[in-house]
Parts: C-alpha cells; sequence; structure tokens
C-alpha cells in the first residue's frame, strides 16, 4: 500500500521546511539582510585596512603647547623680561639701532640657514644692490627680504592670518579661494593657537611653516615669521625678537613641544641679552665718537657717526650713498676717524675696504 505524500503549509511555524536551496543552508529568520546599510559601528570599520590605527591626533596640537608652555613659565618669564629691556632700548635709541641688529641677525642666520652671507655683503646688497655673484644672487635676495621684514612692513598676523601671511610672504593672491594651500594650512594652525603667549605661537609659527612649506626659503621665511610675531608682546620699540645673535640655539629644538620649546625660549633669551650687551657697546662708542669728532667742521663726521652705528659693517662707496657727501668728503673724514681710533678697516685689502666701529 503506497503511504501518502504529505505536502507542508508554508504557513505553518512549527514545520521545518529545511533549506530552500543548495545555496541557502540558513534557516529562513536567521538571514542576513544585506541590502540594508549596516551598524553605525560597522560602517565606520568597513573599509579600514587591517592592521594599527592611523593616529588621527593634530599635527600641533595647542593641548600641548600649553602644557610646554605651562611647565616652562619661570624661562618664559625671564625671556619676557630681557625682550622688555631690548624693547624699551629701542624706543630710547636711534632708529638705526633696530637696522643695525636686523643686518647682524639675518647674516647670523643664514649660517644655519646655508646662505652665509656676511654682514658686508649684506650691507652692501641691502645699501646698493651691489655684490652679488651668479652663485648666491638668490641667497642674497632672501637676506635682503628678510632685513626689509624685520626692519619695516605689518606682521603677518596683521588683518587675519591667511591676510597677513600672504602679503608678508610676498604671495599676493587675487581673491581668498587664491591663497597657497601652506599658507591656508599655517593660518589655519595659528588660529588654533590663539590664547597662547606670542613666544609659544611664535615658536609654532616656526616649526609649522618649515613642516608645511615646500619652498627652497622655508627656513629663513619661519624663522622671519617667528621673529616678527614673538615681538608682539612689546610696545613697538622693537619689531623682531633676535633669534641668531648668540648662535642658532633656538632654532634647533627637536623632540616633543616642550622640548622645542625650551631650546626655543632658551636660544632666544641669549639672543635678546646679546643684542642689549651690544647696544650698550653701539651706545657708549657713538658717546666717543661724537666728542672725538667735535672739533671736525662739516656736516660729514656727525652724519658720517649715524651710519656708523646704525650699520655694522661700511664701506666708502655706501658711506657716500648714505651721508650724501662726495667720495673725497668720506674718505677724508674715515681717513681721520681711523687715525682717533673711532672705526677700524676689516678686510686688510687695498680695495673694497670695509670699516667697522671699534667698539
Amino acid at each position: 500500500m503506497k503511504s501518502k505524500r504529505v505536502i507542508p503549509d508554508p504557513d505553518d511555524e512549527a514545520t521545518d521546511v529545511g533549506p530552500r536551496s543548495i545555496y541557502d543552508t540558513d534557516p529562513p529568520e536567521d538571514d542576513d539582510l544585506w541590502f540594508l546599510p549596516p551598524e553605525e559601528e560597522e560602517a565606520q570599520d568597513a573599509f579600514l585596512p587591517p592592521g594599527p590605527r592611523v593616529d588621527q591626533r593634530m599635527l600641533f596640537d595647542p593641548r600641548d603647547w600649553r602644557s610646554a608652555q605651562a611647565g616652562l613659565s619661570t624661562e618664559l618669564a625671564d625671556l619676557a623680561v630681557t625682550f622688555g629691556a631690548l624693547d624699551e632700548r629701542l624706543r630710547a635709541g636711534p632708529d638705526g639701532w633696530a637696522h643695525r641688529l636686523a643686518l647682524m641677525d639675518v647674516s647670523d642666520l643664514g649660517w644655519w640657514t646655508g646662505d652665509r652671507i656676511s654682514v658686508d655683503r649684506l650691507a652692501l646688497w641691502t645699501g646698493l644692490r651691489i655684490g652679488a655673484t651668479s652663485d648666491d644672487v638668490q641667497a642674497l635676495f632672501r637676506a635682503g627680504w628678510a632685513v626689509r621684514r624685520l626692519t619695516s612692513g605689518a606682521a603677518p598676523s596683521a588683518g587675519g592670518w591667511e591676510t597677513g601671511l600672504t602679503a608678508f610672504l610676498d604671495r599676493m593672491a587675487q581673491g581668498i579661494e587664491d591663497v597657497p594651500e601652506a599658507i591656508a594650512d599655517l593660518a589655519e594652525v595659528m588660529r588654533n593657537a590663539e590664547g597662547l603667549h606670542p613666544v609659544t605661537q611664535a615658536a609654532i609659527a616656526f616649526h609649522a611653516w618649515r613642516a608645511l612649506s615646500q619652498g627652497i626659503g622655508q627656513d629663513t621665511e619661519a624663522a622671519i615669521i617667528a621673529a616678527r610675531h614673538a615681538a608682539s608682546m612689546g610696545r613697538g620699540g622693537a619689531m623682531f625678537m633676535p633669534l641668531a645673535l648668540s648662535g642658532p640655539g633656538a632654532l634647533r629644538g627637536v623632540g616633543e613641544p616642550e622640548e622645542k620649546l625650551a631650546a626655543w625660549i632658551r636660544g632666544a633669551g641669549q639672543a635678546a641679552l646679546a643684542a642689549l650687551l651690544h647696544l650698550d657697546r653701539v651706545s657708549a662708542w657713538e658717546t666717543r665718537a661724537r666728542e672725538a669728532t667735535a672739533d671736525l667742521s662739516g656736516r660729514t663726521p656727525p652724519v658720517l657717526v649715524e651710519v656708523l652705528a646704525a650699520w655694522p659693517m661700511v664701506s666708502a662707496p655706501l658711506a657716500e650713498e648714505l651721508t650724501q657727501a662726495s667720495r673725497a668728503a668720506v674718505q677724508r673724514n674715515i681717513d681721520r676717524f681711523t687715525r682717533r681710533g673711532l672705526i677700524r678697516e676689516v678686510t686688510g685689502q687695498g680695495r673694497y675696504r670695509v670699516w667697522t666701529a671699534a667698539l
């Protein structure tokens, strides 16, 4: 007798109908609804490659620099005092003193960047636009730009970081959309650093620009941006904070923010102190020179004293240009100053000679 074939009712939940096909071995209630979007956590991890996660922290996290600043508060206060004294000295002194310090600082900075432009050549270039060769014309252009930015013009943050940096670095754009990417990135870094001390902000600007810029002169630009911005803690007497007058220690900081900031504060403090001591010597020389030349007639001697106080190195053509006197008058007074021990010739040559004040 044949048995009857029982056809299960598909609506009967208690009935196990088995797999629907050879490719589907899961019960219907365990089906994965593949057409629905994954859960939030699954969506975040869906396209990540296996292995360790990438560090998503900010490259220049202001919290790290704030912590470093707190740990170096005593050193930062000492630097502020030293720079305040330099700021007041420059406020009370002649305009030429700031120019003298700028020439010296940029020349010393060149030994760290690799440009290596001596003070006398830099003076000739900035004063007369002469002295360049095919090998170092670009280096002289960078050094001349640095001197101009340290002694004149708006600060890099003037009008906002993007606008100020664009003008400061001579990257004149037609619109905000044309601001170079590196400048926009540095502007974002500096906006995040608002509220920190100007010295700390300057250190961030220096290290950030070196990391963001791909230009040949990025090291010089980074130092000049930082030097001008750090001076914003003063009262306007000093337009920049010296960084290289006592060596490039401020520029060689590496490692964590605390190590970089410690080197920055220490090096800048030494440079500011060196600038103060140098101005003391210049002031004493200027007083002595005016007393020693009081018997000389004409307008050239007192003007030549001012020139020698404002320029670390002076040649006869440069002195002629700055004093607006004849070559004969300039050379005659230079010889008189030399005989009276006020200046000395530094090249030891018969031609292309250069003089400096005998401080």
